[in-house]
């Protein structure tokens, strides 16, 4: 069963990817977030100008590495650090603003492909960033965020709950796997997004009713994803005891004191 405090992150999340501007990019504001946190924008092997993914890695190293060595000097801003990790794991899953730094960049992520959303002239990336959601909220939930979040958390706990555990692993035990949902980001725009948006293109409901299970299973996703990654970050990590014996010291198996598996965000229960 998901525990309450899974869904306080995944409620948290997915309301500020609701709230227009704040997680949104827009032409502009993906390149104004990107280059406040451009010295962080390299992937864990150095290689720079890998924006989302890299400053993912680095903002889950900041915060690692400062809570597994509570002696160390405090070198990171650990309330910037929490904020643009939580920040960048929502928007490594938006289908539109990943591909803008990892392949799409011809058409700026789909800011220069104009279209018209039923009646109103506008381009593709403002569609995924804000329309969509827009139009449900109107359409399904009153107006009413918290109706539209209520929904989300209903499908958690409901027909994705058997899902929860493969969306919250990370392969090799890795602490944070960007990678991943990117990689899930650029098939979903392949086939969901870009499909049928041609410039000049009139979308209306065919497109909206078939794209819209795909944003709310991302936004939950990017919920439950977050809430793992807090988990890993902020479990302490098994010690290994000393145990004297008579006439010389006994290390005890390091693995008596591995940690159990856990589902995601135990620790904030």
């Amino acid at each position: 069963m998901v525990r309450s405090g899974l869904l306080l992150v995944v409620r948290a999340l997915v309301l500020l990817q609701l709230i227009p501007g704040f997680l949104s990019w827009g032409k502009e504001g993906h390149y104004a977030v990107c280059k406040i946190a451009e010295r962080d924008c390299h992937d864990s092997k150095g290689h720079k100008d890998m924006c989302v993914t890299g400053a993912i890695y680095n903002y889950t190293k900041q915060l690692t590495s400062v809570y597994h060595n509570s002696g160390s000097e405090i070198r990171y801003n650990l309330t910037e650090a929490l904020m643009f990790l939580s920040h960048f794991i929502g928007d490594v899953h938006q289908h539109m603003s990943q591909p803008l730094h990892v392949g799409f960049t011809g058409d700026e992520g789909g800011n220069t492909i104009i279209i018209r959303w039923y009646r109103r002239k506008t381009n593709l990336h403002h569609i995924w960033d804000t329309m969509i959601i827009d139009s449900a909220l109107k359409t399904y939930y009153s107006s009413d965020i918290a109706v539209m979040i209520q929904a989300i958390q209903r499908n958690i706990t409901g027909d994705w709950s058997f899902d929860i555990s493969s969306w919250s692993n990370c392969a090799a035990n890795e602490t944070a796997c960007p990678n991943q949902y990117a990689t899930e980001s650029i098939s979903l725009a392949c086939k969901f997004a870009y499909r049928n948006a041609t410039p000049g293109s009139t979308l209306g409901d065919d497109y909206f009713l078939s794209r819209l299970p795909i944003v709310e299973k991302r936004l939950a996703q990017g919920g439950i994803r977050l809430a793992a990654t807090l988990n890993r970050i902020f479990t302490p990590q098994p010690k290994i005891s000393l145990k004297h014996v008579d006439k010389g010291v006994e290390k005890t198996n390091p693995a008596d004191y591995m940690k159990q598996e856990r589902d995601p965000l135990q620790q904030f229960s």
